[in-house]
């Protein structure tokens, strides 16, 4: 699969779910209105529309939501998925988190061909984990971390950054991952839904905030790619991997290699366009997968170069869509 703009395109990131037991700011509202049921998509229907795209040039799937594991039954889509990892049609099967179901599934995913999961942590401080997540026990997502790492998941810190509200955390949590021997990455919080109206004053480039690092940490600049936008150093003091990604300040659209996949079947082919391709019905439409293939190779044209998050006259230009519903 190949864009408009000569983008390969081998990363798929699917929504299994718009559900999710925490109401992270950034992310959705506190009382959100969850899809109806019947317009989400079967595991079955994921797990068949995944293959079209493996078939299509697509050699890694990340897994998120809302929260993936909180959707009854998830285990079989990731044993599924599993089976194309094993049968080496598939080079990488993923999982992004918020954590909290981690310590129950961590073996079971292992066990399918998960080899890597990002737990989203934006605070190692009970009061601040409950006031961005609105809910949950930060202990629940320690817990979960320590089972992932004992079923043999390589794990990876995901940390927005936000102004005034965790920036006073990053330090700590530099020194924790190091502490713990996992990666983490740094994300610049994007102005999607409700956060979108609040986020002016909470917004904080990660230029910024990584020159206050070298003030008190080497940085040391690496080679090292995950598949993802994440651009990485090496902290010297802790041996870790640091990663930043920089949708606002500093854009990757050139280098863009990926296409999101809703829990309906919308095919989003930039995470911050409005414009989606609705698959589901096509897919529902027939046994056969070359009517879907037709419709994403089609869409590819269409393809932008670039995200719309920034406004032409100046500022944010925010987005309805929320990251739950999408996937992020």
């Amino acid at each position: 699969m190949i864009d408009g703009f000569g983008r390969r395109i081998r990363y798929l990131r699917l929504s299994v779910f718009d559900r999710c037991d925490l109401r992270c700011r950034y992310c959705m509202a506190d009382e959100p209105d969850f899809l109806p049921k019947d317009q989400v998509l079967t595991l079955e229907e994921m797990a068949r529309l995944a293959r079209v795209f493996i078939r299509l040039g697509v050699s890694k799937i990340r897994l998120t939501g809302g929260e993936p594991l909180v959707r009854r039954g998830v285990m079989s889509l990731v044993q599924a998925l599993g089976q194309d990892v094993a049968a080496g049609s598939l080079n990488e099967l993923a999982l992004t988190t918020n954590g909290t179901q981690l310590a129950r599934h961590a073996q079971g995913l292992a066990a399918a061909g998960v080899k890597r999961v990002n737990v989203s942590l934006d605070s190692l401080d009970p009061d601040i984990f409950r006031s961005i997540t609105r809910r949950g026990e930060l202990e629940t997502v320690l817990d979960g971390i320590q089972a992932a790492k004992k079923a043999g998941l390589a794990v990876k810190l995901n940390t927005v950054a936000l102004r005034g509200i965790n920036d006073g955390e990053i330090d700590r949590l530099i020194a924790w991952c190091g502490r713990e021997e996992i990666d983490m990455t740094l994300i610049e919080a994007m102005p999607l839904g409700e956060f979108a109206l609040t986020m002016q004053g909470h917004d904080l480039p990660l230029d910024e905030l990584r020159r206050d690092l070298e003030s008190r940490w080497t940085l040391v600049p690496s080679d090292y790619r995950s598949g993802g936008p994440a651009r990485y150093v090496t902290v010297a003091e802790t041996g870790r991997r640091l990663g930043f990604i920089t949708p606002l300040s500093q854009g990757f659209c050139d280098t863009c290699n990926r296409v999101r996949l809703s829990c309906t079947g919308q095919l989003a082919l930039c995470l911050g366009h409005e414009k989606s391709i609705d698959l589901r019905a096509p897919l529902r439409s027939s046994s056969d997968d070359s009517a879907v293939e037709q419709v994403i190779l089609g869409a590819l044209s269409a393809k932008p170069h670039g995200h719309e998050f920034i406004s032409p006259l100046g500022g944010f230009a925010p987005l309805s869509r929320t990251m739950n519903c999408i996937g992020g």
